[in-house]
This record gives structure tokens, C-alpha cells and sequence, in this order.
């Protein structure tokens, strides 16, 4: 896993964009956790990494949430790894194809709060399927984006310290059938879509990265502009977990 900049420079301070290619989710994982404590640390500038991950489904901090259909012996036959991490919302899966970002952001210097983050993470993805012909929305309640009643990208996410990591995944061209083996973020009848399946096109992911990029720094270089910060204290926790709500 070598890291390639993808980079960008926000009008006050700079945002490190990496694009790690395809990665094992542990990696990628292990990778997060030391950022964010840099990050924590001040010792590095806000990050976000670009990936796509080898077949993995992976369990949120919701238990209620996480619903598989099948065990772990018979993933494992089928090349999917099974990972239980510390993010909030439920059961979700990454595959090749799918494009997820992980954004390693102080909130607080960023005067957001967690939910107008989500909004943020909703916002960037809504249009980059717009540039690729999908037009996904907000469901109220339900952290993600929606083409109809399908979904085609998910939120999970964790704040420690102010400091975010695990992100947004968003179903580009990937194989859709590794959700057959789950209940996605526990929402039972719930279809996945992609934009290949949307438009019957496929895409460029290189393209789609670089779009990425730079509406990362426009949206968090604009949050970074806010006058009032929407985050003031602390509340005590010494880790506040934030993701998918289902009902």
C-alpha cells in the first residue's frame, strides 16, 4: 500500500489528500487509527484517504444493527473478510469498484458539529454522483445518499477528541451481490445500487478521484470559513462514536 498525493491546497490552511489505490481494510484501518492521533497530536494537517478495498464486510458499534446472512466460515470461502470495528451504524460491505474516503478532520477547527459534518460527507457525495448522470438524495433519519428508495453510498463514522475517521463509501462499479450476504446497516428489504447500475455506464475511477478531491476542498475549506463555531466543548466522553440511524 503506497500512498499517492492527490492533493490540495484550501485558501487557509492545507488538506492532504491521499490515494492509497486498493487496500486490505485492516491496513487501511491501522492506518487510520495512527493518523487520527497524529491528527490529534497536531502533528499533521487534515487528511483524507482515497481507497478502494478488497472484498470486506465489515460490523459497526450498533450490534443491533449488524445482521449477517450467512457465517463467517462461509465469507471466508468466498474471499470476504469479516471485520468488527469501533464506527457508528451497522452491518456494511467495500469491494473493488466502490469508492470510499476517509477523512481524518478536526471538527473543531473546522467549526463543525457532527451533524452538519454528515451533511457535509452527504453533500460532497450527492455531487459527485451528479457528475457521473445519478441523482441521489438525503433520506431524513438515514445517514447516506438514495437513488428512489435504493441506496448507493453510506455513512460511519467516529469523533475522538474532535478528530473524525472512517467516512463515506460510495457504490460506483463494484459487485453488488457481496450485499446478498448481509442486511445493509440492519435495514431490512433495503436495495443497493451503484452508478454503473444506474446508467449503465461504466467509469473512470481516476476521474472520479480527482472530482473527489476537489470537492473535498471546496466543502471543508468552506466549513473552515465559518465565523461561529458549531462545536464548542467537550462533552466529558473521552470517544463519541456517530453514524447510520435506523428505525
Amino acid at each position: 500500500m503506497s500512498p499517492t498525493p492527490v492533493a490540495a491546497q484550501m485558501t487557509c490552511c492545507k488538506l492532504q489528500i491521499q490515494d492509497l489505490g486498493l487496500a486490505e481494510y485492516r491496513q487501511v484501518l491501522e492506518l487510520q487509527g495512527q493518523l487520527q492521533q497524529k491528527r490529534r497530536d497536531g502533528e499533521i494537517a487534515d487528511t483524507v484517504l482515497l481507497v478502494e478495498h478488497s472484498p470486506v464486510i465489515t460490523l459497526g458499534a450498533r450490534k443491533s444493527a449488524n445482521k449477517l446472512v450467512v457465517d463467517e466460515e462461509e465469507l471466508a470461502q468466498h474471499n470476504i473478510d469479516l471485520v468488527a470495528i469501533r464506527r457508528g451504524g451497522g452491518t456494511t460491505a467495500h469491494n473493488p469498484g466502490q469508492l470510499v474516503f476517509y477523512p481524518i478532520l478536526n471538527l473543531r477547527e473546522l467549526h463543525l458539529d457532527i451533524n452538519q459534518y454528515i451533511r457535509t460527507l452527504e453533500a460532497i457525495g450527492i455531487e459527485l454522483l451528479a457528475g457521473l448522470g445519478v441523482e441521489s438524495r438525503r433520506r431524513k433519519g438515514f445517514p447516506g445518499l438514495w437513488v428512489g428508495r435504493r441506496k448507493i453510498a453510506s455513512i460511519g463514522v467516529r469523533v475522538s477528541r474532535f478528530v473524525t475517521c472512517h467516512g463515506m463509501a460510495i457504490n460506483i462499479q463494484n459487485d453488488l451481490s457481496i450485499f446478498d450476504y448481509m442486511i445493509p446497516c440492519g435495514l431490512d428489504g433495503v436495495e443497493m445500487t451503484s452508478a454503473h447500475k444506474e446508467t449503465g455506464r461504466t467509469h473512470d475511477m481516476k476521474k472520479i478521484k480527482s472530482h473527489l478531491a476537489d470537492l473535498l476542498v471546496h466543502h471543508v475549506g468552506r466549513a473552515s470559513s465559518h465565523d461561529t463555531p458549531g462545536m464548542a466543548t467537550e462533552d466529558g466522553r473521552p470517544t463519541r462514536r456517530f453514524g447510520a440511524r435506523e428505525r
